[in-house]
């Protein structure tokens, strides 16, 4: 696995073998940040399930101002406290703890781009989504990643809208944003 673009393209990125981890595919990051376009200056970012932190250190490379990066598993925080000290990432942030509960903690409306990759087999999509929908800015976005689609319906609850899609295998790629946002 490799970061695709900006500073640190064709960096090589270790992946552990933790049960239920599943790296975003590089044609699916790909098109993520085609979505968000190349550059990401100044973005504030939070991957809130960073696992092997491909999302993030992709937002990182392509020049977002702030990263931070969220796993609760040990083992994987150690890997991304290593890979942020080989790339010296400094706008990269690596804390262990809750997905859920560093969203709920950020500030409201202070994040331009919330990634969320939850584990597929939890429940934790609904509280995540809830969670990110008060931290992302009114013109920012969240890229979910779920085994199944989430339709505009299932989102209004959380004031958010599909405003991209992408099937990719067995992985459901969304592009959200506020619904304030959609309409304008």
């Amino acid at each position: 696995m490799r970061i695709i673009g900006g500073q640190w393209k064709r960096t090589r990125l270790p992946v552990a073998q933790r049960p239920g981890l599943r790296p975003t595919p590089d044609r699916v990051r790909e098109t993520l940040f085609n979505w968000l376009g190349q550059d990401l200056s100044g973005w504030r970012c939070l991957d809130a399930f960073a696992g092997t932190g491909a999302l993030g250190l992709e937002a990182a490379s392509r020049g977002a101002a702030s990263v931070q990066l969220v796993e609760s598993d040990a083992a994987l925080v150690a890997q991304l406290q290593v890979l942020q000290a080989k790339l010296q990432a400094s706008a990269v942030r690596v804390q262990r703890g809750d997905g859920v509960a560093a969203l709920k903690q950020a500030a409201p409306a202070s994040v331009d781009l919330v990634l969320l990759d939850p584990p597929f087999d939890g429940d934790l999509f609904a509280p995540a989504l809830q969670a990110a929908a008060k931290a992302v800015a009114a013109q920012g976005f969240i890229y979910l990643e779920a085994p199944r689609a989430w339709t505009d319906g299932e989102l209004a609850g959380s004031g958010l809208a599909v405003y991209r899609h992408l099937k990719a295998g067995a992985v459901h790629a969304h592009l959200l944003r506020p619904v304030a946002a959609t309409t304008e």
